[in-house]
């Protein structure tokens, strides 16, 4: 019988991560009388030993705040722990030994990173159970949207509303970089929520001289600036995605960023209208969670207990509708979900005139 839960956050913080934690406490507390314990700033907290209780008081009020009160971190992977500078040795056996020795079952809230990592866990024999964060919705999960997306894609369409009215009273096109890794789902539904012109995807490599043609047709119609959504992981045909660096100790070591101001100086070039670039960077990642990644975040916390007292380990939460369905970590371990280049989203896009430079 499971008496205390250890939790911790992994990877790049999202809106939603507090309320996570919230209701993992607050559902263990009141409905199976459980203790829980947080590991602070993700598994380093964990093989350093460095965690704290969390009651009901610890939670209480962290619903609409951002980021996490644990901390996190997308380093210190205990399979590849750095043990000197230039050197990693697997302490797997050892992280292991501080959870059981303090909790009997941990949750683990992250993204494809901490979830392969405690997918390797579980294979170990360690009681885990994952919940879905990452404002890249690109977590192999089903078709359920991952907490922290809502809020990413809702500020990056506010910022392409307000771009709007000055790329318009400027005569210029304005190109906007998003996150979203390997995945463009955050370009794909700003892009479209904020009436951009054009979106660029890592799934849709794109032509230059396609971007150009789309604004020469704008100007054609008297319509004499454009928007551009461009993903961090966006390429051109032919073309490699552009790297800003590399962390050698992180779960995810390749750091994308940078194609918006190639994107812009390429497109000036070509078309000789004045072209300005805005990073929205972190600010995607900061601030109050929308109502509805409070409510994901919610039912994925509160799922996460009902997994762990039902005995249903190696497992994510997830829905399907409504309904909290469970996903193996082998499969979410396997890769990520990207955007169907043949799916609505983009057929609808295409109707209404964007253009993928495809």
């Amino acid at each position: 019988m499971v008496g205390r839960i250890a939790v911790l956050t992994g990877g790049g913080d999202a809106p939603g991560l507090n309320a996570v934690i919230r209701a993992i406490v607050k559902t263990a507390v009141r409905q199976y009388g459980m203790e829980v314990i947080g590991f602070r700033d993700g598994f380093k907290g964990v093989m350093e030993n460095n965690f704290y209780p969390l009651t009901e008081k610890e939670v209480s009020g962290i619903l609409p705040r951002g980021g996490t009160i644990l901390g996190t971190t997308n380093r210190d992977n205990p399979f590849h722990y750095q043990v000197a500078k230039g050197q990693f040795a697997d302490r797997s056996d050892q992280c292991i030994e501080t959870i059981k020795k303090h909790a009997d079952v941990l949750i683990v809230i992250g993204g494809d990173g901490s979830l392969a990592i405690a997918h390797d866990l579980a294979r170990k024999g360690l009681p885990v159970v994952g919940c879905p964060k990452t404002i890249d919705n690109d977590l192999a999960v089903g078709q359920a949207k991952t907490f922290g997306f809502d809020t990413a894609y809702a500020f990056a369409t506010e910022a392409l509303d307000r771009l709007h009215s000055t790329a318009e009273s400027h005569h210029r096109v304005i190109v906007l970089e998003v996150m979203g890794r390997y995945a463009g789902h955050i370009a794909l539904y700003s892009g479209l929520a904020g009436g951009a012109d054009i979106i660029l995807i890592p799934e849709i490599p794109f032509h230059y001289h396609k971007i150009a043609a789309k604004i020469q047709e704008r100007l054609d119609h008297n319509k004499r600036f454009s928007l551009v959504v461009a993903a961090e992981g966006a390429k051109p045909v032919d073309g490699q995605m552009v790297v800003s660096k590399m962390i050698a100790d992180s779960t995810d070591p390749v750091r994308l960023g940078g194609i918006g101001e190639v994107v812009a100086h390429k497109l000036e070039e070509l078309t000789g209208i004045e072209t300005r670039v805005t990073v929205l960077g972190h600010l995607q990642r900061g601030g109050s969670p929308t109502p509805l990644d409070r409510i994901l975040a919610t039912l994925y916390g509160a799922a996460a207990v009902d997994f762990v007292a039902r005995g249903a380990f190696g497992q994510v939460v997830s829905l399907d509708e409504d309904q909290v369905v469970p996903i193996p970590l082998s499969e979410v371990a396997k890769g990520i979900r990207r955007v169907d280049a043949q799916g609505e989203m983009v057929l609808t896009a295409k109707k209404v005139g964007i253009s993928f430079g495809d």
